[in-house]
């Protein structure tokens, strides 16, 4: 088992991703870098947060063309597991391996801070630790992480459970309160339709250990650790 963490000029969550998997989920990790086709036999990909390629024209735009996202593409298409975070999420947009697309947040301010996310779909390569409806805390950085997509695409999430975390209350409660970014259906990550893709917004990185305040995220990554044994 191995996993694989892409680095792109500005990214800033690679090395958290990395520490996560080879110190917390103690598995054989490796950086990929951006300008290479090679993934290095990985078999999972975690596409890391930051502001890869500085974010210009808009986030994930550039980082699309990069040669390295070219063979995540066909690696997901084999059924390989792939999570983008934060950036990773807006990158996994525009590369058209998840629908959508995370705009400019509601109020037009960047929110860092921690929140709450109910589990929707627990049956994922990446929540299977988790159970249905369980409300994780996991901290948020971003300032485009406004989830939309048209009707049509929204209509298919929701039949297809491809909704895999909504952002809630403490409680569990999906109201606008709660929303820390204007999401669409306050929708904080989705999957593609084989599930072995998933965007999210939140850090699961970063509330791993004790020492980050919470361990809520560490179930992501311990998720994808065991279906991966289970292979």
């Amino acid at each position: 088992m191995k996993f694989g963490v892409i680095i792109f000029p500005g990214s800033n969550c690679d090395h958290d991703a990395f520490w996560t998997i080879q110190h917390v989920a103690r598995q054989p990790v490796t950086f990929l870098w951006h300008e290479s086709h090679d993934l290095e036999n990985c078999d999972a990909i975690i596409v890391p947060g930051g502001f890869a390629y500085g974010d210009y024209l808009r986030t994930g735009a550039i980082a699309k063309f990069s040669p390295v996202m070219e063979s995540v593409r066909k690696f997901a298409a084999g059924g390989g597991f792939v999570i983008g975070i934060c950036n990773g999420f807006q990158i996994l947009c525009e590369s058209g391996l998840l629908p959508g697309a995370l705009m400019r947040n509601v109020g037009l301010k960047y929110v860092c801070k921690p929140v709450q996310v109910r589990v929707e779909n627990a049956d994922t390569p990446f929540t299977n630790t988790c159970s249905q409806g369980e409300v994780l805390t996991i901290p948020i950085g971003h300032m485009e992480g406004n989830y939309y997509c048209d009707a049509v695409t929204l209509d298919e999430l929701r039949r297809d459970n491809r909704i895999v975390f909504r952002y809630c209350s403490p409680s569990g409660e999906i109201i606008p309160a709660a929303n820390p970014n204007g999401s669409l259906d306050n929708i904080a990550g989705i999957c593609s339709p084989g599930g072995n893709v998933l965007g999210m917004m939140p850090h699961p990185e970063r509330s791993a250990e004790p020492e980050l305040g919470c361990t809520d995220g560490v179930k992501i990554f311990y998720s994808m650790v065991g279906t991966l044994a289970a292979r």
